[in-house]
């Protein structure tokens, strides 16, 4: 028996691409104990599609980042009191509203007290207070199973399509199913958590000498498609650019057949990992502890990452740049968004080399081999 006996339920997790994907856990979780009630997720517009596909939601409810008041309007009388549980995987002040408009029973991640938040635990049911720096994001969301009485799953789920390899072979101009290849995620969205172009340029000659294509994966932005092509005039003729061209799912399913992924600290490298293809996490200022890709398969309640050091488990090796200050989980050395990041900056291609060496050689049994 549940402690919330609930037919319909909501999930919000109104931020990241990257943080919704590490809500699924927490979904699959949900969907196990209610088999038979509906699940729906509340996202931003823009996070949407990493859901695609995921069996465990039945609906998706959108709303923009910065909505006007009509918009608000609309979404509280679309959810007002139509479910039964609602389940905020955040601690700001919105999402926690919005849980408490659309449910008589709820349940929260909560900020460290103070006394201007103190309502926050006076409207919900149980809550678990946020540990942003000792708790990875899956844990940290899976202990609202725990309130909630439920068995926790621990498993991330890639959006999926029936048409994903369709649309790939479509896309891609070689055999992909067939021909070894590695992909390749560049920008982030965060300029402080850049490599450099140097760096790809090495790596990407260095598996071309291996025999392995590059393909490209990445948003449409203008900013992010002009670095690509600065890419190219050093790197591969034979570089196989998708940026801007793929959804989700069929990102998904292009890492899940590669044999190797090497990105930063992005949603797709979250993706990545969950796939089980060898995943290397390219990782500055963001601690490891917190936001470290999970990796396929592991299922034990314990950070998978130690806060310093390049360190492999299972699929996933993390280069972690060096220096005495890493990581220092600020938004660069000069404390901004657009800001560099000195340990990313002298991060060796060198390093960064033998690191895919070694998820290649590691990880040779595929995607299901036991997590380290």
């Amino acid at each position: 028996m549940v402690k919330f006996p609930a037919q319909r339920i909501l999930l919000i997790a109104t931020r990241h691409i990257g943080d919704v994907l590490l809500t699924t856990p927490l979904l699959r979780s949900l969907r196990l104990a209610y088999p038979d009630a509906r699940i729906d997720a509340l996202v931003y517009t823009w996070t949407a599609g990493i859901l695609e596909g995921i069996p465990d939601v039945n609906n998706v409810i959108t709303v923009n980042q910065n909505p006007p008041l009509s918009e608000y309007a609309a979404l509280v009388k679309r959810i007002f009191r139509r479910y039964d549980l609602a389940v905020s995987t955040l601690t700001s002040d919105r999402p926690i509203l919005y849980a408490f408009w659309a449910a008589g029973k709820r349940v929260s991640l909560v900020p460290p007290y103070r006394l201007n938040d103190a309502w926050k635990r006076w409207i919900t049911q149980a809550w678990v207070e946020l540990d942003d720096w000792d708790t990875h994001t899956v844990i940290q969301n899976l202990r609202l199973c725990d309130v909630l009485d439920i068995h926790r799953h621990y498993d991330v789920i890639p959006p999926e399509s029936p048409v994903a390899a369709e649309a790939l072979n479509a896309l891609l101009p070689f055999p992909w199913q067939t021909i070894p290849y590695a992909v390749f995620h560049m920008v982030p969205l965060r300029f402080y958590k850049r490599w450099t172009l140097k760096g790809w340029q090495d790596v990407a000659r260095h598996l071309e000498a291996m025999g392995l294509r590059v393909v490209i994966v990445g948003g449409s932005d203008k900013e992010e498609k002009d670095y690509v092509q600065q890419f190219l005039k050093g790197a591969l003729s034979a570089a196989v650019n998708l940026t801007g061209r793929l959804k989700f799912p069929e990102t998904a399913k292009l890492i899940t057949s590669c044999k190797v992924y090497v990105g930063l600290d992005t949603a797709v490298t979250h993706l990545a990992a969950a796939t089980g293809a060898p995943t290397v996490a390219l990782y500055g200022p963001t601690n490891p502890v917190k936001w470290a890709p999970w990796p396929h398969g592991f299922r034990e309640d314990r950070n998978p990452f130690d806060r310093t050091g390049t360190q492999r488990v299972g699929n996933v090796v993390l280069v972690q740049g060096s220096g005495d200050c890493v990581p220092c989980h600020e938004e660069g050395c000069d404390h901004h968004r657009q800001s560099k990041s000195r340990c990313l900056e002298e991060l060796h291609s060198e390093v960064v080399i033998r690191a895919i060496e070694q998820a290649v050689e590691e990880n040779g049994a595929g995607p299901d081999a036991p997590p380290k």
